[in-house]
């Protein structure tokens, strides 16, 4: 209903990483290009850090996505695990076939699909999200896999992607040699007020929308702007959630009023039994004034749909 009340033909403000949605904010352009050019030179090791919910995973997917028909790829993502189970997920994602869990063999495995790749002109490019879990033992097992080289070229490029926790890791002294070869460091940076505006509005063209009449006015997309604090992921919530209300209300261009009811709603201190507000006077009084009566059956018909999906 949603989707057909706004002409929209997918949902925008999903929360899978789809390339296709990716916003080519200035400092999302520099980090992936900064990366396909560690890549194409061989720096062998490469970190890429942002806050949570800023688009790592999403820029990951679109750097791996250019290097298709280049390289060899591999993703990935369960990083709360032992160097032995590290090494054994990275043979199985290349489809090679380990009979033995032993370190050393599993290394040796590697170190054969590497040189045949590479005398096949392909390079391997492992990307590590969320590398920050990683501990100090699978880091020492990382840096290894940049051994792998001739005396002419890494064989091996390695991204680590990860929150802030990552660069505390990497400044550490008991990983001065892996930080010692981290040739380029990325980085992502929450979006202007003006950028914020661009992306939502590069994601509803994605999804469709084409009518001249904004969804969000000026003062709405200000509201948003700053209490996402720039932050991808934020915003995704806050569009989606106000399209909902926005919806029920039967507004086709959302006010500062409906961003300003999505915040309460979404607060989750609200949850813990210390909120106090208009709503508890006019409980208290009795009285519901006609829009607080709309957005009562707003609010219903928001979490009614979304437990119906």
């Amino acid at each position: 209903m949603v989707l057909d009340y706004y002409e929209l033909k997918e949902q925008p403000f999903g929360v899978t990483p789809d390339p296709r949605y990716n916003y080519p904010s200035p400092t999302h352009r520099e980090a992936l290009a900064s990366l396909v050019y560690g890549v194409n030179t061989g720096r062998g090791f490469m970190a890429l850090i942002a806050r949570p919910g800023m688009g790592k995973t999403t820029l990951l997917f679109q750097l791996l996505r250019q290097l298709e028909g280049t390289a060899k790829t591999v993703f990935l993502f369960q990083t709360l695990c032992s160097p032995r189970d590290f090494l054994w997920g990275l043979l199985a994602d290349l489809g090679i076939k380990c009979r033995s869990e032993n370190i050393v063999e599993m290394n040796w495995e590697l170190n054969r699909f590497v040189l045949r790749e590479s005398r096949a002109g392909r390079r391997l490019v492992i990307a590590i999200d969320e590398a920050q879990n990683l501990d100090s033992a699978v880091l020492e097992v990382v840096r290894m896999l940049s051994n792998f080289e001739t005396p002419r070229e890494k064989l091996v490029q390695i991204i680590l992607a990860g929150q802030p926790q990552l660069a505390e890791k990497l400044a550490s002294p008991y990983l001065v040699q892996l930080r010692q070869r981290i040739s380029l460091l990325a980085r992502l940076e929450q979006l202007t007020l003006e950028q914020t505006r661009q992306y939502i509005d590069h994601r509803l063209q994605v999804a469709g929308y084409s009518s001249q009449t904004p969804i969000f006015g000026e003062q709405a997309l200000a509201l948003i702007a700053k209490h996402s604090e720039g932050i991808p992921r934020n915003i995704n919530n806050l569009c989606f959630n106000s399209l909902s209300l926005g919806c029920a209300l039967k507004q086709r261009t959302i006010d500062q009023e409906v961003i300003q009811e999505v915040l309460a709603d979404t607060e989750l201190t609200s949850l813990t039994g210390n909120g106090n507000g208009a709503q508890a006077e006019e409980a208290g009084s009795g009285r519901m004034t006609p829009l607080s009566l709309a957005k009562t059956s707003a609010r219903q018909y928001t979490w009614g749909a979304r437990f119906a999906v």
